[in-house]
């Protein structure tokens, strides 16, 4: 009986590895020029293909697959941490308003004039600023879980106005259709260099909530619960709230806004795993990341012109919640 439940984790595993480079190879083939995928292979392999397809491949579909993977993985996850961390399986990656502040920096990088780094690096650093003064507002009478996310909402309402304010000073011709574009949420500018820089912070990031994927069971028992056990339970919270925080704001700071995919797909997880996090987190890792590829190519694909990754997410995530909805008589945590 050992024996078959250690082949069964041991299946699982690598489903959970293949399925996103299965989903990634696929993905890389389809554009508006069709890749075969013998091509594909032929090119990781190092074997001579057609020059068309290997600057495609290497210029332009390998960096924006890795950042849409990056963002797949980051969101959901972020949206777990959260409404595991809040007990409510509303929270989002933006309930302390880090989207808020990542998009007011992007509008701004934008409005200042900076190049895709610098309008990044903006989005990144207000993101960040945006949990603190969160953190700031939430805790200074209190440690409720509920006065942080009623601060969030109050500071990330403040930011979403402070967007709304950017975009009406922005030049109408050429800063405000960039502004818009990018709320509306992209994988379209990514670049290498962008990746060289993300990617390593976003590993590690993931890693770390990884490797503590068992003790992200305990933040929803009260504190005294939990000393009993032997965890600090204040430098758990501190360190996945941190890391979900990151990932989030570099997410954002890549790909703009984008709605919907961390809250479902934790909640689509659950249905398949259940509450455990030591299996929730990987599913959510290898679920989000196949489905932000699938979104992602359906963007570039289905039109001539590019369709925002936010209007996608929300066409099918909207309709897909209010299925689990009645499904299950309601989401549950």
């Amino acid at each position: 009986m050992k024996n078959k439940t250690e082949h069964i984790n041991i299946f699982v595993g690598l489903l959970l590895i293949l399925a996103p480079i299965l989903t990634a190879i696929i993905c890389l083939s389809m554009g508006r020029l069709n890749i075969p995928i013998t091509d594909i292979i032929n090119y990781f392999k190092g074997i001579e293909i057609p020059a068309q397809y290997r600057l495609t491949i290497a210029n332009i579909r390998i960096p924006r697959i890795i950042a849409t993977m990056v963002v797949g993985a980051s969101l959901p996850l972020a949206g777990l941490i959260f409404q595991s961390y809040f007990s409510n399986p509303l929270a989002t990656p933006d309930t302390l308003g880090v989207a808020s502040g990542s998009c007011f920096g992007a509008a701004l990088g934008i409005l200042l004039g900076l190049n895709i780094l610098g309008i990044e690096f903006t989005a990144f650093i207000f993101g960040v600023i945006i949990v603190i003064l969160t953190g700031i507002t939430g805790m200074k009478r209190s440690e409720s879980k509920q006065t942080i996310i009623l601060a969030g909402i109050i500071v990330g309402s403040l930011f979403q106005s402070l967007v709304s304010f950017v975009k009406f000073i922005a030049d109408t011709d050429t800063q405000l259709p960039s502004i818009t574009f990018f709320l509306m949420g992209s994988f379209q500018s990514v670049g290498k260099e962008t990746l060289f820089i993300s990617v390593p912070i976003v590993a590690i990031c993931i890693f770390v909530i990884f490797i503590l994927r068992w003790r992200i069971n305990l933040l929803t028992l009260d504190g005294d619960v939990v000393k009993t056990m032997g965890v600090n339970i204040t430098l758990l919270r501190i360190t996945v709230i941190i890391a979900a925080t990151i990932i989030t704001a570099i997410s954002i700071a890549m790909a703009g806004q984008v709605g919907w995919v961390g809250l479902i797909v934790p909640h689509f997880c659950r249905m398949l795993v259940g509450e455990n996090h030591t299996r929730l987190v990987p599913f959510t890792i290898s679920i989000g990341i196949c489905f932000m590829l699938i979104i992602d190519t359906i963007s570039r694909t289905m039109f001539a012109a590019e369709i925002p990754i936010s209007v996608l997410t929300s066409i099918i995530g909207a309709p897909f919640f209010i299925y689990m909805l009645r499904s299950r008589g309601g989401v549950k945590l």
